[in-house]
């Protein structure tokens, strides 16, 4: 499956989620909720994946972790933001590349309409 029809599955998951939730909850409670639909779907999911840091071929620990990485092709950051910033976007780029992804998406799940709080992100 392409990143793209991965991309599409977790935003149609997203809006499912929304769509039960509503906005106003913490990010943790999005992200159980997230998973289990992406494994209804029979999707390996992996929740807060940690991403090395490679400098002069050593690996580093260095403690980031992505929330969500789907079939080890999309990288998705979930938020309960008032708004997505620039900060978030740097976050979600520096996963990709680091994890050598393509895609990501940015899910913010404190927004009245979900589509508002979703952004796909290429690297």
């Amino acid at each position: 499956m392409s990143e793209n029809e991965l991309a599409t599955l977790a935003i149609g998951c997203g809006l499912k989620v929304h769509k039960a939730l509503g906005p106003g909850l913490l990010e943790s409670a999005y992200l159980e909720c997230l998973v289990y639909e992406l494994k209804q779907l029979d999707l390996k999911v992996e929740k807060q994946k940690a991403i090395p840091l490679i400098y002069n071929e050593v690996k580093l620990e260095v403690g980031y972790r992505a929330d969500l990485v789907v079939e080890e092709k999309l990288i998705i950051e979930l938020k309960a933001v008032e708004s997505l910033t620039d900060v978030h976007l740097a976050q979600l780029l520096t996963y990709l590349r680091l994890a050598d992804c393509k895609l990501g998406l940015l899910m913010n799940f404190n927004t009245l309409l979900f589509r508002d709080g979703v952004r796909r992100v290429i690297l």
